[in-house]
Protein backbone atom coordinates (compact mmCIF):
# COMPACT_ATOMS: atom_id res chain seq x y z
CA UNK A 1 0.00 0.00 0.00
CA UNK A 2 1.40 2.97 -0.66
CA UNK A 3 0.96 6.07 1.58
CA UNK A 4 0.72 9.81 0.80
CA UNK A 5 0.75 13.56 3.46
CA UNK A 6 -3.08 13.45 3.09
CA UNK A 7 -3.80 10.06 4.36
CA UNK A 8 -1.33 10.79 7.17
CA UNK A 9 -3.20 14.23 8.21
CA UNK A 10 -6.69 12.63 8.14
CA UNK A 11 -5.08 10.35 10.35
CA UNK A 12 -3.63 13.35 12.73
CA UNK A 13 -6.69 14.97 12.42
CA UNK A 14 -8.60 12.37 14.75
CA UNK A 15 -5.33 13.61 17.99
CA UNK A 16 -6.54 16.26 19.87
CA UNK A 17 -4.30 18.26 22.06
CA UNK A 18 -5.34 17.66 25.95
CA UNK A 19 -4.98 21.08 26.90
CA UNK A 20 -7.57 22.51 24.68
CA UNK A 21 -9.70 19.36 22.88
CA UNK A 22 -8.37 21.02 19.32
CA UNK A 23 -7.28 18.50 16.87
CA UNK A 24 -3.85 18.78 16.49
CA UNK A 25 -4.15 19.41 12.64
CA UNK A 26 -6.43 22.13 12.97
CA UNK A 27 -4.49 23.58 15.83
CA UNK A 28 -1.29 24.28 14.03
CA UNK A 29 0.62 21.58 15.55
CA UNK A 30 1.88 19.49 12.84
CA UNK A 31 4.32 21.14 10.25
CA UNK A 32 4.47 20.89 6.66
CA UNK A 33 7.02 18.65 6.55
CA UNK A 34 5.89 14.91 6.04
CA UNK A 35 7.95 13.11 4.50
CA UNK A 36 7.84 9.13 2.86
CA UNK A 37 10.11 6.83 2.67
CA UNK A 38 8.79 3.55 1.89
CA UNK A 39 6.77 2.44 4.67
CA UNK A 40 8.49 5.02 7.11
CA UNK A 41 6.68 8.26 7.96
CA UNK A 42 8.07 11.32 9.11
CA UNK A 43 7.03 14.47 10.37
CA UNK A 44 6.94 17.18 13.79
CA UNK A 45 5.29 18.23 16.66
CA UNK A 46 5.24 21.83 17.25
CA UNK A 47 4.68 22.47 20.98
CA UNK A 48 4.39 26.27 22.13
CA UNK A 49 6.64 25.39 25.79
CA UNK A 50 9.29 23.19 25.84
CA UNK A 51 8.00 21.44 29.08
CA UNK A 52 4.83 20.47 27.56
CA UNK A 53 3.77 18.22 29.97
CA UNK A 54 1.54 16.60 26.82
CA UNK A 55 4.47 16.10 24.73
CA UNK A 56 5.26 12.64 25.72
CA UNK A 57 1.54 11.39 25.46
CA UNK A 58 0.74 13.41 22.02
CA UNK A 59 3.65 11.47 20.60
CA UNK A 60 2.52 7.96 20.98
CA UNK A 61 -1.36 9.51 20.19
CA UNK A 62 -0.08 10.45 17.40
CA UNK A 63 1.96 7.14 16.52
CA UNK A 64 -1.27 5.04 17.20
CA UNK A 65 -3.36 7.19 15.25
CA UNK A 66 -1.08 6.22 11.87
CA UNK A 67 -0.89 3.06 12.84
CA UNK A 68 -5.19 2.68 12.99
CA UNK A 69 -5.81 4.92 10.24
CA UNK A 70 -2.76 4.29 7.61
CA UNK A 71 -2.14 0.87 8.54
CA UNK A 72 -0.04 -1.25 10.86
CA UNK A 73 2.73 -1.91 8.24
CA UNK A 74 3.36 1.93 8.99
CA UNK A 75 6.71 2.13 10.47
CA UNK A 76 6.44 5.38 12.84
CA UNK A 77 8.13 4.55 15.75
CA UNK A 78 11.08 6.85 16.54
CA UNK A 79 10.32 9.16 13.56
CA UNK A 80 7.81 12.23 15.20
CA UNK A 81 10.70 15.04 15.74
CA UNK A 82 9.49 17.01 18.88
CA UNK A 83 10.22 20.81 18.21
CA UNK A 84 9.40 24.31 20.62
CA UNK A 85 8.24 27.80 19.06
CA UNK A 86 10.89 30.03 19.60
CA UNK A 87 10.05 32.67 22.40
CA UNK A 88 9.51 35.93 20.67
CA UNK A 89 12.23 37.76 21.79
CA UNK A 90 11.10 40.61 24.74
CA UNK A 91 10.78 44.19 22.99
CA UNK A 92 12.38 46.39 25.50
CA UNK A 93 10.88 50.22 25.13
CA UNK A 94 14.77 52.03 24.34
CA UNK A 95 15.34 53.85 27.71
CA UNK A 96 15.45 58.08 26.87
CA UNK A 97 14.70 57.91 23.54
CA UNK A 98 14.01 61.43 23.01
CA UNK A 99 17.79 62.07 24.10
CA UNK A 100 20.71 62.18 21.45
CA UNK A 101 23.95 62.99 23.45
CA UNK A 102 24.38 61.05 26.99
CA UNK A 103 27.66 62.76 28.72
CA UNK A 104 29.12 61.53 31.84
CA UNK A 105 31.18 63.51 34.29
CA UNK A 106 33.24 61.56 36.31
CA UNK A 107 36.48 62.23 38.55
CA UNK A 108 39.21 59.94 40.27
CA UNK A 109 38.23 61.20 43.45
CA UNK A 110 36.52 63.59 45.43
CA UNK A 111 36.58 67.22 46.13
CA UNK A 112 38.22 68.47 42.50
CA UNK A 113 35.14 69.83 41.37
CA UNK A 114 33.42 67.74 40.03
CA UNK A 115 29.52 68.59 40.63
CA UNK A 116 30.69 72.51 39.82
CA UNK A 117 32.00 71.33 36.25
CA UNK A 118 28.92 69.25 35.51
CA UNK A 119 26.36 71.81 36.75
CA UNK A 120 28.22 75.08 34.90
CA UNK A 121 28.24 72.82 31.90
CA UNK A 122 25.02 72.07 31.77
CA UNK A 123 23.78 75.81 32.01
CA UNK A 124 26.59 76.77 29.63
CA UNK A 125 24.92 74.14 26.97
CA UNK A 126 21.85 75.53 27.79
CA UNK A 127 23.30 78.94 26.91
CA UNK A 128 24.28 77.76 23.84
CA UNK A 129 20.59 77.42 22.83
CA UNK A 130 20.89 73.52 23.17
CA UNK A 131 17.88 71.60 25.01
CA UNK A 132 19.76 69.94 28.24
CA UNK A 133 19.36 67.56 31.35
CA UNK A 134 20.89 67.10 34.28
CA UNK A 135 21.33 64.19 36.62
CA UNK A 136 22.44 64.28 39.77
CA UNK A 137 23.85 60.42 39.76
CA UNK A 138 25.68 61.63 43.07
CA UNK A 139 23.95 59.50 45.27
CA UNK A 140 25.54 59.50 48.62
CA UNK A 141 26.19 63.28 47.85
CA UNK A 142 24.26 65.02 46.02
CA UNK A 143 25.39 68.40 44.70
CA UNK A 144 22.79 69.47 42.33
CA UNK A 145 19.72 70.68 44.71
CA UNK A 146 21.88 73.69 46.31
CA UNK A 147 23.72 74.66 43.37
CA UNK A 148 20.77 75.50 41.48
CA UNK A 149 18.95 77.16 44.77
CA UNK A 150 16.44 73.88 44.54
CA UNK A 151 16.63 72.77 48.13
CA UNK A 152 13.18 72.54 48.67
CA UNK A 153 11.95 71.12 45.75
CA UNK A 154 10.32 68.12 45.60
CA UNK A 155 9.24 66.94 42.00
CA UNK A 156 6.04 65.67 41.22
CA UNK A 157 4.35 62.98 39.12
CA UNK A 158 2.75 63.80 35.91
CA UNK A 159 0.55 61.29 33.74
CA UNK A 160 2.27 60.60 30.28
CA UNK A 161 0.31 58.08 28.28
CA UNK A 162 -0.34 55.08 30.20
CA UNK A 163 2.35 56.08 33.24
CA UNK A 164 3.03 57.75 35.86
CA UNK A 165 6.11 59.66 35.56
CA UNK A 166 8.51 62.21 37.72
CA UNK A 167 8.56 65.78 36.28
CA UNK A 168 12.09 66.97 36.58
CA UNK A 169 12.98 70.48 38.32
CA UNK A 170 13.91 73.15 35.84
CA UNK A 171 16.13 76.34 36.66
CA UNK A 172 17.90 78.34 34.22
CA UNK A 173 16.93 76.19 30.99
CA UNK A 174 18.31 72.98 32.38
CA UNK A 175 16.21 69.82 33.45
CA UNK A 176 17.36 67.73 36.14
CA UNK A 177 16.76 65.45 39.11
CA UNK A 178 19.15 64.20 42.37
CA UNK A 179 17.84 61.96 44.77
CA UNK A 180 18.76 65.13 46.64
CA UNK A 181 14.99 65.63 46.23
CA UNK A 182 13.69 62.93 47.56
CA UNK A 183 15.66 62.55 50.87
CA UNK A 184 16.02 64.69 54.18
CA UNK A 185 19.52 67.14 53.26
CA UNK A 186 20.49 66.85 56.41
CA UNK A 187 20.68 63.27 57.26
CA UNK A 188 23.62 61.01 55.40
CA UNK A 189 21.96 58.42 52.71
CA UNK A 190 23.11 55.05 53.74
CA UNK A 191 22.14 52.38 51.82
CA UNK A 192 23.57 49.21 49.78
CA UNK A 193 25.14 49.59 46.53
CA UNK A 194 21.80 47.56 45.03
CA UNK A 195 19.05 49.96 46.75
CA UNK A 196 21.44 52.92 45.18
CA UNK A 197 21.53 51.24 41.77
CA UNK A 198 17.79 51.22 41.83
CA UNK A 199 17.50 54.48 42.44
CA UNK A 200 19.78 55.59 40.27
CA UNK A 201 17.73 53.62 37.11
CA UNK A 202 14.69 55.09 38.82
CA UNK A 203 15.94 58.90 38.14
CA UNK A 204 16.80 57.74 34.59
CA UNK A 205 13.76 55.04 33.06
CA UNK A 206 10.38 56.46 35.12
CA UNK A 207 10.64 60.31 34.61
CA UNK A 208 10.14 62.24 31.68
CA UNK A 209 13.06 63.64 30.60
CA UNK A 210 11.20 64.26 27.27
CA UNK A 211 13.44 65.44 23.97
CA UNK A 212 17.17 66.64 24.74
CA UNK A 213 20.16 67.23 22.81
CA UNK A 214 22.48 66.56 26.04
CA UNK A 215 22.20 65.02 28.75
CA UNK A 216 24.93 65.93 31.89
CA UNK A 217 25.27 62.82 34.21
CA UNK A 218 27.47 63.59 37.36
CA UNK A 219 29.08 60.73 38.31
CA UNK A 220 30.01 60.00 41.61
CA UNK A 221 33.99 60.16 41.87
CA UNK A 222 35.91 57.33 42.01
CA UNK A 223 34.33 54.11 40.71
CA UNK A 224 31.48 52.42 42.35
CA UNK A 225 28.36 50.30 41.56
CA UNK A 226 26.92 53.63 39.82
CA UNK A 227 29.46 53.77 37.48
CA UNK A 228 28.55 50.25 36.37
CA UNK A 229 24.71 50.52 36.25
CA UNK A 230 25.44 53.54 33.87
CA UNK A 231 27.05 51.82 31.62
CA UNK A 232 24.61 48.84 32.19
CA UNK A 233 21.47 50.89 31.90
CA UNK A 234 21.99 53.34 28.82
CA UNK A 235 24.58 54.07 26.12
CA UNK A 236 27.22 56.76 26.82
CA UNK A 237 28.50 59.00 23.83
CA UNK A 238 31.29 59.81 26.18
CA UNK A 239 32.64 60.62 29.07
CA UNK A 240 34.61 63.69 30.36
CA UNK A 241 37.16 63.20 33.68
CA UNK A 242 37.50 66.32 35.67
CA UNK A 243 41.01 66.38 37.78
CA UNK A 244 42.95 69.19 39.05
CA UNK A 245 47.16 69.81 38.65
CA UNK A 246 48.31 67.80 41.75
CA UNK A 247 49.84 65.26 41.24
CA UNK A 248 47.36 63.11 43.71
CA UNK A 249 44.47 63.45 41.37
CA UNK A 250 46.35 63.53 38.02
CA UNK A 251 47.24 59.48 39.74
CA UNK A 252 43.44 58.99 40.48
CA UNK A 253 42.07 60.77 36.84
CA UNK A 254 44.31 58.03 34.88
CA UNK A 255 42.65 55.15 36.81
CA UNK A 256 39.53 56.86 35.69
CA UNK A 257 40.14 56.88 32.37
CA UNK A 258 41.78 53.79 31.93
CA UNK A 259 38.51 52.48 33.79
CA UNK A 260 36.53 53.81 30.78
CA UNK A 261 38.82 53.29 27.57
CA UNK A 262 38.80 49.38 29.45
CA UNK A 263 37.56 46.80 26.95
CA UNK A 264 34.65 46.01 29.27
CA UNK A 265 33.53 49.55 29.60
CA UNK A 266 34.47 50.72 26.19
CA UNK A 267 33.15 54.67 26.35
CA UNK A 268 34.96 57.34 24.16
CA UNK A 269 36.53 60.50 26.40
CA UNK A 270 35.30 63.17 25.19
CA UNK A 271 38.37 65.00 26.89
CA UNK A 272 40.19 65.98 30.24
CA UNK A 273 39.07 69.55 32.52
CA UNK A 274 41.44 70.87 34.86
CA UNK A 275 39.69 72.63 37.47
CA UNK A 276 41.65 74.64 39.80
CA UNK A 277 44.26 75.32 37.29
CA UNK A 278 45.51 78.64 39.08
CA UNK A 279 43.98 81.10 41.72
CA UNK A 280 43.48 84.88 40.11
CA UNK A 281 42.55 87.42 42.40
CA UNK A 282 39.84 89.45 42.08
CA UNK A 283 42.19 92.60 42.38
CA UNK A 284 44.56 90.96 40.15
CA UNK A 285 42.78 89.12 37.46
CA UNK A 286 46.23 89.24 35.06
CA UNK A 287 47.98 87.34 38.33
CA UNK A 288 48.17 83.31 38.05
CA UNK A 289 49.15 82.15 40.89
CA UNK A 290 49.60 78.20 40.64
CA UNK A 291 48.65 76.98 44.13
CA UNK A 292 48.25 72.93 43.24
CA UNK A 293 50.91 72.95 40.09
CA UNK A 294 51.15 73.61 36.55
CA UNK A 295 49.32 72.56 33.80
CA UNK A 296 49.42 68.98 35.27
CA UNK A 297 46.14 68.35 33.54
CA UNK A 298 47.59 69.71 30.48
CA UNK A 299 50.14 67.13 31.06
CA UNK A 300 47.88 64.45 31.78
CA UNK A 301 45.95 64.96 28.43
CA UNK A 302 49.04 65.17 26.09
CA UNK A 303 50.36 61.60 27.96
CA UNK A 304 46.91 60.03 27.26
CA UNK A 305 46.60 61.59 23.72
CA UNK A 306 43.08 62.82 24.45
CA UNK A 307 41.71 66.22 24.06
CA UNK A 308 42.22 69.16 26.93
CA UNK A 309 38.59 70.33 27.21
CA UNK A 310 39.26 73.58 29.20
CA UNK A 311 41.63 74.95 32.13
CA UNK A 312 38.64 76.67 34.98
CA UNK A 313 40.80 78.60 37.51
CA UNK A 314 39.90 79.51 40.89
CA UNK A 315 37.96 82.38 41.53
CA UNK A 316 35.66 83.51 44.44
CA UNK A 317 32.69 83.71 42.33
CA UNK A 318 32.53 79.84 41.15
CA UNK A 319 32.24 79.56 45.37
CA UNK A 320 30.08 81.85 46.16
CA UNK A 321 27.52 80.87 42.78
CA UNK A 322 27.53 77.21 43.99
CA UNK A 323 26.53 78.25 47.49
CA UNK A 324 23.85 80.51 46.36
CA UNK A 325 22.05 78.34 43.97
CA UNK A 326 23.35 80.83 40.99
CA UNK A 327 25.81 79.00 38.76
CA UNK A 328 28.37 81.14 37.62
CA UNK A 329 28.17 79.51 33.79
CA UNK A 330 24.36 81.60 34.34
CA UNK A 331 26.99 85.03 33.38
CA UNK A 332 28.32 84.49 30.19
CA UNK A 333 29.81 87.79 29.94
CA UNK A 334 31.91 87.22 33.30
CA UNK A 335 35.30 86.04 33.09
CA UNK A 336 34.97 82.50 34.27
CA UNK A 337 31.35 82.79 32.40
CA UNK A 338 33.70 82.57 29.44
CA UNK A 339 35.41 79.86 30.14
CA UNK A 340 32.47 77.89 30.92
CA UNK A 341 31.33 78.87 27.55
CA UNK A 342 34.55 77.80 25.76
CA UNK A 343 34.69 74.56 27.72
CA UNK A 344 30.83 74.18 26.66
CA UNK A 345 32.04 74.71 22.50
CA UNK A 346 34.75 72.34 23.15
CA UNK A 347 32.36 69.61 24.34
CA UNK A 348 30.30 70.19 21.71
CA UNK A 349 33.21 69.71 19.17
CA UNK A 350 34.25 66.54 20.79
CA UNK A 351 30.68 65.15 20.71
CA UNK A 352 30.47 65.96 17.01
CA UNK A 353 33.75 64.39 16.05
CA UNK A 354 33.20 61.35 18.45
CA UNK A 355 29.68 60.45 16.70
CA UNK A 356 31.05 61.45 13.30
CA UNK A 357 33.66 58.68 13.58
CA UNK A 358 32.59 55.79 15.89
CA UNK A 359 29.51 53.77 16.13
CA UNK A 360 26.49 54.53 19.00
CA UNK A 361 28.47 52.83 22.30
CA UNK A 362 26.84 49.72 23.42
CA UNK A 363 25.46 48.63 26.92
CA UNK A 364 27.75 46.70 29.09
CA UNK A 365 26.39 43.04 29.23
CA UNK A 366 25.48 41.62 31.98
CA UNK A 367 27.04 38.05 32.41
CA UNK A 368 24.88 36.11 34.59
Amino acid sequence: MAFYPKLVLDALSHVRYPGTGNDIISAGMVEDNIRIDGNKIFFALVFDKANDPFAKSLVKACEQAILTYVGEEAEIKGNIEVRFKKAAPEVQEKLLPGVKNIIAVSSGKGGVGKSTISSNLAVALANEGYKVGLLDADIFGPSVPKMFGLEDAHPILEEIGSRELIRPEEKYGVKMLSIGFFVDPQMAVLWRGGMASNALKQLIADANWGDLDYFVVDLPPGTSDIHLTMVQTVCITGAIVVTTPQEVALADARKGINMFMGEKINVPILGLVENMAWFSPAELPENKYYLFGKEGGKKLAQDLQIPLLGQIPIIQSICEGGDNGWPVACDSDSIIGKAFSELARNVIKQVEIRNSTRPETKKVEVHK
